[in-house]
């Protein structure tokens, strides 16, 4: 396990559930199920990457991504959109507000490992 703390950002537990079993081992993975409280948590201990979701109840995640890079002081935190939203314009938009990538759901683990190898220094290849 590295040092590296991932804050998965989703509404729905069964998906956490899969960002635990298979990122659990390897990252501190902490978990925020809408985006005030990513946002709190965010506040309080700076996660070096976030897994992020879209469509959340109360305020979504394009609206946390534009507060995250925002601040100064979170401006630099890779950020990967995860969303059932797989539109061309919402892709676009995700990239264009700052986000490091953006993977569509359902989520294939290889390719969320990937993109966290590529966004995270100091992530390490399986």
């Amino acid at each position: 396990m590295t040092d590296k703390t991932i804050l998965a950002v989703d509404d729905s537990e069964s998906n956490i559930d899969i960002l635990l079993d298979a990122l659990g081992s390897e990252y501190e993975i902490v978990v925020a199920l809408d985006g005030e409280s990513a946002l709190e948590i965010v506040a309080e201990d700076k996660p070096d990457l976030i897994l992020l979701d879209i469509m959340m109840p109360g305020i979504d995640g394009f609206e946390v991504l534009k507060r995250l890079k925002a601040s100064p002081v979170t401006a630099d935190i890779p950020v990967v959109i995860l969303s059932a939203r797989t539109g061309a314009d919402d892709w676009a938009r995700g990239l264009e507000s700052g986000a490091a990538d953006y993977l569509t759901k359902p989520f294939d683990i290889p390719d969320v490992k990937a993109c966290i190898i590529r966004h995270l220094p100091g992530a390490k290849e399986e």
